[in-house]
């Protein structure tokens, strides 16, 4: 039969105080216990097991029927030599404890004023013992001396003026509150980190201190409770502290005698701690991968693998990984981002640098493997909030996730030429080339001679109007052809006093037709260099902007607007950006206004852009807010990855950009969709957060999509928990799109709608 450890509590319920105050006159027997005012915590006497000896002043949770101690004074001096003790207060101590002889076994060492006779102790319903003066002003209190828990609330202070001075330190074993084997707290090396030692060995790492760690949020566990963490620089004083949303159950926060940090909720139905996060866990110990390996977390299963460019050496990782291709010092080498890791350990932390400083600190230095960088704040909290840091040797304990990590640029040596391996490789193309080029001159020239004596026929021909039938009311518009000859003689050969504009791919130029008909003529070039120079305005941050613009747009229309309107038609060309790159949503002439109490309605007259347009609304003609939410999530999709819904850029494996997105977020490669020119300096986190809105936005059923409020909270909160999104529609189509249905609603493509007006 199991033995399960009990407390002891030396104190009945029909003999006990219940006061929460003890006094000069009132000190705290063996036999009493202080309980808050609202019945949260107790303070008093126990004795860890029915056959213990030791006595020990401490705290513990007073609602519940699992007594969990939280705070232990004397925990490395129980009382032994007798079973009576006290707790008073004493002007030359502060707060005093003392066995039935009189010895002092535990005080907390602070003077008082002489004749101030109004100080007294005070238990909290935070579970915080507070000694104060007759003023109020605290003298002493047990949140400044943790032993193993945090109570929400509690300030831990990590370090002060840069060095280390929090620590908890777990029991010696389930009934043993001494000071056991296992500790945690700030690495002093650093202060970037925190760590879990098992004695003087380091037993794990917690991420390295950047944008999310220190930004901390809200936690939301699979309980009712929400935990809002955060570790804050003030002064001198680096601190972690914690809270919970109000009426979440007990939380509390320790490390246990076995090494594990746990978060642990009180549940009322089982009657006993939930664990709703703990670490480690298998590939959390410290180097568990050797050097140069890291563990996997995004798979089911945690796997170590060898970062890039590296591969196993030997035949498990006990060894590690070792370099495909060694670097040396002035052979080519380059820099390759891994992005979405826990840093490795060892790293030298280099202050008041940026980016590039950081990245040129590494290059510049022959024996530097690798180097990260972060910006700590955003909002100036920090003197310096750069973080800069350099690896110079191997790297160990580095680690793999979905989400909320960081890029490790990583040096690499350039591969060495591979000239006669290529050889074949190169030429055999080459002379596939010679020989299609040859036959396509051939039958080229043949055709050409063909076709020499009619090309009089055929220009006359070009010359004529053609018409092409318009949608639009069913009428007809002509479009002249003209030489270019002509052309160049109304331009004045496209002189540049004729020149009246310029714009992508070419200069626009005023011409006078034969007939005295005035036009505007373009001239294309063979590229345009407008796209490239203009590419670097739309940056991530301005991408994101962008985003949560249209979003809160979206939501005045569905929500805050005197009545809710949708647009039916939200694209790419559809958003207007001013000089500040301010969005704004436009083109309203498909938009629906629906009544106070409607919710949604139903047209035989679809209109829209395909891509944008969601199921319901293409099969059915059923609309609602939920197909601008789809529109949006398309578009979402469409700005982080700088692809149109349907681009040609596509594999042909994929029939869509939906479906692109979809398949990489299976595979655990979400970040892939991120656009190339601003991958490297965007928050990987931040942009895979939008690519799974996205995805949750252009699910099936409208009902699985979000409300404009719910998207723009998940974006605008990093750890807000996000559901996982189900397969959309249009993936589960394949290749089967709905194109056949072309002849029987409206349509619109990105760049001009061709709308059925219809009365709203």
């Amino acid at each position: 039969m199991a033995c399960i450890p009990i407390l002891i509590l030396l104190s009945l319920s029909s003999f006990c105080k219940s006061d929460d105050q003890l006094t000069y006159a009132k000190p705290l027997a063996s036999g009493d216990t202080l309980v808050s005012k609202g019945g949260d915590f107790a303070l008093g006497f126990f004795s860890p097991t029915s056959s213990s000896p030791s006595l020990y002043l401490g705290i513990w949770y007073h609602n519940i029927p699992k007594h969990t101690v939280v705070w232990v004074a004397n925990r490395n001096k129980p009382i032994t030599s007798s079973v009576s003790a006290e707790l008073g207060i004493r002007n030359t101590s502060g707060l005093i404890l003392s066995d039935s002889q009189g010895q002092t076994v535990w005080a907390t060492n602070n003077k008082i004023t002489a004749g101030d006779n109004g100080v007294d102790a005070v238990i909290l319903d935070t579970g915080n013992l507070v000694l104060r003066s007759s003023n109020g002003t605290v003298i002493w209190q047990s949140f400044d001396h943790p032993t193993d828990t945090l109570l929400p609330g509690m300030r831990f202070v990590l370090s002060y003026k840069d060095r280390v001075v929090g620590r908890l330190v777990a029991w010696k074993g389930p009934d043993d509150p001494s000071d056991g084997d296992f500790s945690l707290g700030l690495d002093p090396s650093s202060n970037l980190q925190l760590v879990i030692w098992h004695g003087t060995r380091l037993y794990c790492r917690t991420m390295v201190r950047n944008s999310i760690t220190v930004g901390g949020g809200p936690y939301r566990s699979n309980t009712s409770s929400i935990l809002y963490q955060t570790a804050t620089d003030v002064g001198d004083q680096y601190y972690f502290v914690y809270t919970v949303s109000d009426g979440s159950p007990y939380v509390r926060m320790m490390v246990d005698y076995t090494g594990k940090m746990k978060i642990l909720s009180w549940s009322d139905s089982s009657s006993s701690w939930t664990v709703i996060g703990e670490v480690p866990t298998a590939c959390d110990f410290y180097a568990s991968c050797g050097s140069f390996g890291y563990c996997d977390f995004t798979g089911t299963v945690h796997t170590c693998q060898c970062l890039d460019g590296y591969e196993l050496d030997g035949l498990d990782f006990s060894r590690g990984c070792r370099r495909m291709e060694p670097l040396k010092c002035g052979k080519p080498n380059h820099f390759v981002a891994l992005p979405v890791l826990m840093v490795p350990a060892n790293f030298l932390h280099i202050k008041n640098r940026s980016f590039d400083q950081c990245a040129a600190e590494c290059s510049s230095n022959c024996s530097c493997t690798a180097y990260a960088y972060a910006n700590l704040s955003s909002d100036g909290t920090y003197e310096d909030p750069s973080r800069c840091l350099v690896w110079t040797g191997e790297l160990v304990d580095t680690q793999k996730f979905s989400n909320n990590g960081e890029n490790l640029y990583l040096r690499l040596a350039d591969s060495p030429d591979q000239k006669n391996n290529n050889l074949v490789k190169v030429v055999t193309p080459i002379i596939a080339s010679l020989v299609i080029l040859t036959c396509i001159a051939f039958v080229t020239v043949c055709i050409y001679r063909g076709k020499w004596r009619n090309k009089e026929i055929k220009q006359r021909q070009m010359l004529r109007y053609v018409s092409s039938p318009n949608e639009i009311g069913g009428e007809y518009v002509g479009f002249p052809f003209v030489s270019f000859e002509d052309i160049a003689t109304a331009t004045d050969n496209f002189s540049d006093s004729n020149q009246i504009g310029r714009g992508g791919f070419g200069k626009v130029y005023k011409g006078l037709l034969e007939g005295g008909k005035e036009v505007a003529v373009k001239r294309l070039s063979e590229g345009s260099r407008q796209g490239a120079a203009r590419q670097s305005v739309l940056d991530w941050p301005t991408r994101f902007k962008i985003i949560k613009g249209v979003a809160r747009g979206l939501l005045y229309l569905h929500q805050d607007s005197r009545l809710t309107i949708i647009h039916r038609d939200l694209k790419a060309s559809n958003i207007l950006l001013d000089t500040k790159m301010n969005p704004k949503i436009s083109d309203f002439g498909m938009a629906r206004i629906f009544g106070e109490n409607q919710q949604d309605a139903k047209t035989t007259r679809v209109v829209g852009t395909y891509g944008y347009m969601s199921p319901e609304y293409v099969m059915g003609g059923a609309f609602s807010v939920k197909s601008d939410i789809y529109s949006f999530g398309v578009l979402l999709l469409e700005i982080v990855s700088g692809f149109k819904i349907s681009s040609s850029e596509l594999t042909t494996n994929f029939s869509n950009l939906i479906a692109y997105a979809w398949r990489l977020w299976e595979d655990g490669k979400a970040a892939e969709l991120v656009e190339s020119s601003v991958i490297e300096r965007c928050p990987l986190e931040e942009a895979v957060r939008c690519i799974h809105v996205g995805l949750l936005c252009v699910q099936n059923h409208p009902d699985d999509r979000p409300l404009m409020s719910s998207v723009i909270f998940m974006l605008e909160n990093g750890s807000a928990l996000v559901p996982a999104p189900k397969k959309p529609a249009y993936y589960a189509l394949g290749n089967c799109e709905v194109g056949e249905m072309i002849e029987q609603i409206g349509n619109s493509v990105n760049g001009i709608s061709i709308t059925t007006l219809d009365g709203r």
